[in-house]
């Protein structure tokens, strides 16, 4: 799977640690930066997830997006700005699952400064690893989509 990644300053740290992770799982790993700790603003690099993830997805829907700030608040915020972008900040595995399998979550978010890498990897092993349920979801997921176009 394609997975684009991206993070402020303060997120830069697990964004580095998670990146090497998913390429020992055998993802392909797109990073859209930083490439250090010096200050940026994370709007910036939400965006610039978001975008990326969207523009990849009209070839390939198993492209996902990881993007991480101090408390994955303000990134989240950013990449659900992104038409297309469904972007879910959670802090452990149950919430990721259901992130994938109940609103088909493209993006997820992580706070750095809130969560520790064991978890983080669980966290992101649980979103990689859960398939959207469509069934009754589909509507509801049809009804986000159609907030993009208003």
């Amino acid at each position: 799977m394609k997975v684009v990644v991206g993070s402020d300053h303060a997120g830069f740290r697990l964004k580095e640690h998670l990146k090497e992770i998913l390429k020992k799982w055998g993802h392909d790993v797109e990073d859209v930066g930083p490439s250090s700790t010096e200050s940026v603003d994370y709007p910036d690099f939400g965006a610039k997830v978001g975008e990326r993830v969207v523009a990849l997805q009209k070839n390939d829907s198993a492209v996902r997006g990881l993007a991480i700030c101090g408390s994955g608040i303000g990134i989240s915020i950013a990449a659900n700005k992104v038409p297309g972008v469904r972007a879910a900040l959670v802090s452990e595995p149950t919430a990721a699952r259901l992130s994938r399998q109940h609103n088909d979550a493209n993006v997820l978010c992580l706070g750095e400064r809130l969560i520790g890498e064991a978890l983080a990897e669980s966290v992101l092993d649980a979103f990689l690893r859960t398939d959207f349920e469509g069934g009754r979801h589909e509507r509801r997921v049809a009804k986000l989509n159609a907030l993009d176009k208003k």
